[in-house]
């Protein structure tokens, strides 16, 4: 029929004639071509551009001893000729009973590449940032600290994990020093302050400390335990070791000893600390820990703490909106249907109770089923039981919260 009906028509009016097509653009759908599109790594790089005439890094410790390349490679070659020509360690090798001296390791650790893993774990964990502002330095000075509970000794390191009820009394800290040296030791947390989100919490600051032993500087702020709040995940608590150029005047930061503990006294910035005093200290040494929520943390609050309760924090989920109810609501399973309509508490005294049923104090708990899926139903049960039943014995859904 068409073929006859353009027989039909004239050639110009068949060169007006247009049938409409729409064709979609596969290019407008992919974008811009390669070539003149950019990258993920370029748009990054545009967003988090920083000017380096304005963002920039000042270092406010201590230079690195710098060693001779010769020295140290020629220092390794000849401790490995020497283990080489020992047939005493040649046996211990072979008969799996070398042991290696863990002690000696760290130690040639700290001394060599130490400093710069420190720092560079420190700027993974944010710690010049959040404490020092555009400020870094080199912790030159190695820190051994270990919390005491009990027979057991829990080191710090670098961002490890301790539980707060480990933590409630004082640490010790080790590190190397002459005699006539003067150093002040911080210990903060820039996490989980109650009123202002900028400020940290001190944990402990001693000064005027002389040599490496801690017992004899002045106290300014007791130890106060960590107490992560519940609901905060992971803090960091961070020790700061500051070489003094002179003895400090530090009058004016003593704290008041008292029963009932106010955290609001606690209130400390590192940042305005350094900066009223940077002529006089240089942070030297560095160490961090991490902890967690636990129940002894509720006990420091019920105990020590001005505060009618411990602070917990949560999440506040909006209640679901659901669309009103329906006489016949289809395509829809009417128990889960009718569920999401009635009271959280009757339905969790609903699961108790089925639970009860089948707990009893003078019996064994019953057995599970090795393989639920493989257990028969009973004859005339409806789709809609089957499927609760199958959570029910996988414990999927909410059955899982009512195990």
């Amino acid at each position: 029929m068409l073929t006859e009906f353009r027989a039909v028509l004239s050639k110009s009016f068949i060169s007006y004639l247009k049938i409409p097509v729409r064709f979609k653009s596969q290019r407008r759908n992919l974008g811009k071509p390669p070539g003149v599109a950019k990258s993920l790594a370029q748009r990054l790089e545009e967003e988090n551009y920083e000017d380096p005439k304005v963002c920039f890094k000042v270092n406010i410790g201590f230079l690195k001893n710098k060693v001779s390349r010769r020295e140290v490679v020629e220092k390794r070659l000849k401790h490995i000729k020497n283990n080489r020509s020992d047939p005493s360690l040649e046996m211990a090798a072979r008969n799996n009973s070398l042991i290696l001296p863990l002690e000696d390791v760290e130690e040639e650790w700290a001394l060599n590449n130490g400093p710069e893993h420190i720092k560079a774990a420190a700027e993974h964990y944010g710690i010049f940032d959040h404490l020092f502002g555009d400020a870094v330095f080199l912790p030159v000075v190695p820190l051994r600290i270990n919390f005491n509970s009990g027979d057991e000794q829990h080191f710090v390191y670098r961002g490890n994990y301790l539980t707060p009820s480990l933590l409630s009394e004082a640490p010790q800290v080790k590190y190397q020093a002459s005699p006539d040296s003067l150093w002040t030791l911080l210990m903060s947390t820039p996490d989980g302050h109650l009123q202002d989100s900028e400020k940290e919490y001190i944990h402990w600051l001693i000064g005027n400390i002389q040599g490496n032993d801690i017992n004899n500087g002045e106290v300014l702020f007791p130890f106060l335990q960590p107490f992560p709040m519940k609901g905060l995940g992971y803090l960091r608590y961070i020790f700061v070791l500051f070489k003094q150029e002179c003895k400090m005047d530090y009058s004016n930061l003593k704290n008041k000893i008292s029963s009932k503990l106010d955290l609001s006294e606690r209130t400390f910035s590192t940042y305005d600390f350094y900066r009223r005093r940077e002529a006089q200290l240089t942070p030297a040494g560095l160490a961090w820990f991490q902890a967690d929520w636990d129940p002894s943390v509720t006990d420091f609050f019920h105990k020590k703490v001005e505060f009618e309760e411990e602070p917990v924090f949560v999440y506040d989920f909006p209640k679901p909106q659901y669309r009103k109810q329906e006489w016949y609501p289809k395509k829809r399973p009417f128990n889960l249907y009718l569920d999401r309509y009635r009271d959280e508490k009757e339905i969790a005294k609903e699961y108790l109770v089925r639970k009860l049923k089948t707990t009893s104090p003078f019996a064994a708990p019953l057995q599970k089923y090795p393989f639920p899926n493989a257990v028969p139903f009973k004859e005339n049960t409806p789709s809609w039981l089957k499927t609760e039943l199958r959570k029910r014995r996988l414990l999927k859904a909410r059955a899982i919260d009512y195990a």
